[in-house]
């Protein structure tokens, strides 16, 4: 994009999409995306007593079309324990699907172009899955090289391994069952 002119030379601005994290089809979703998304469905579980504690994500396109998938570790902040109640107890169908809805909402114009039109994206998925998995998921990233000093939960799993462990932990999962916008 040209923002301006020093003499009679145009001054350039790069535009492009940085820090792709998600991208099943001409969707590119990063990670300050993924973010503003996820901290606007938060504010639909918190006034229920519901603290997400971590996140992660992966752009899963063993089936077509292929979907965003998010796993989300969640306390109950009005009682003591760390172990979640079961979902389907606590947090009613449509309040799920409107977390599933609410993060589609807040992802950009390409992404629900690609499901509401294109049918290139299925539904969001969100997986809860128990306390302590993000720290088994830790232990995995440490055992293969990474720094326990400087370890940061990725934003997006790629690794099969990585993705297995969080599955492995799973308690709840529900998708969005509207079309965004």
């Amino acid at each position: 994009m040209v923002t301006g002119f020093h003499n009679n030379a145009p001054q350039f601005r790069f535009v492009q999409q940085r820090n792709v994290v998600l991208s099943i089809d001409t969707d590119k979703t990063n990670k300050e995306d993924l973010l503003n998304a996820v901290a606007q469905a938060k504010l639909i579980i918190e006034p229920l007593g519901y603290l997400l504690t971590e996140y992660t994500s992966y752009a899963d396109t063993s089936l077509v079309p292929g979907h965003y998938v998010l796993f989300w570790e969640l306390i109950k902040t009005r009682t003591n324990s760390y172990d979640l109640p079961k979902l389907e107890d606590d947090l009613d169908r449509a309040i799920r699907e409107q977390c599933c809805l609410t993060v589609e909402e807040s992802l950009d114009y390409v992404y629900s172009s690609c499901w509401k039109k294109d049918n290139s994206i299925g539904a969001l998925e969100i997986k809860v899955v128990k306390h302590g998995t993000f720290d088994t998921l830790m232990d995995f990233c440490v055992s293969k090289g990474s720094s326990v000093n400087q370890y940061k939960t990725p934003r997006c799993i790629k690794s099969e391994e990585a993705i297995q462990i969080l599955d492995s932990g799973v308690v709840g999962r529900f998708f969005s069952r509207k079309v965004p916008f």
